[in-house]
């Protein structure tokens, strides 16, 4: 797909096609990275979103004590000694 740069006030931008946004997942909020090939544009990566809330929830359900993470933590020390 070939687009132009267009004048925005002092700066440039680019249109980007709604079906382009939508497929792309974009939104108001993206990271962009200029490479040597040149640049990328993508969704901001929230990995954290929704941590508050389940915590909340596990707190609500009594289980915020350290002993209930315990099933989680392997042998990982014993396998170094």
């Amino acid at each position: 797909m070939r687009i132009e740069l267009v004048q925005i006030g002092n700066s440039q931008g680019i249109r980007l096609p709604k079906a382009v946004i939508e497929q792309a997942g974009l939104s108001t909020e993206l990271d962009l990275e200029v490479t040597p090939a040149g640049v990328v544009i993508r969704p901001v990566n929230k990995t954290r979103l929704g941590w508050a809330d389940a915590a909340a929830a596990c707190r609500a359900e009594g289980g915020d004590a350290i002993g209930d993470w315990d099933a989680t933590i392997g042998d990982f020390d014993g396998q170094w000694q």
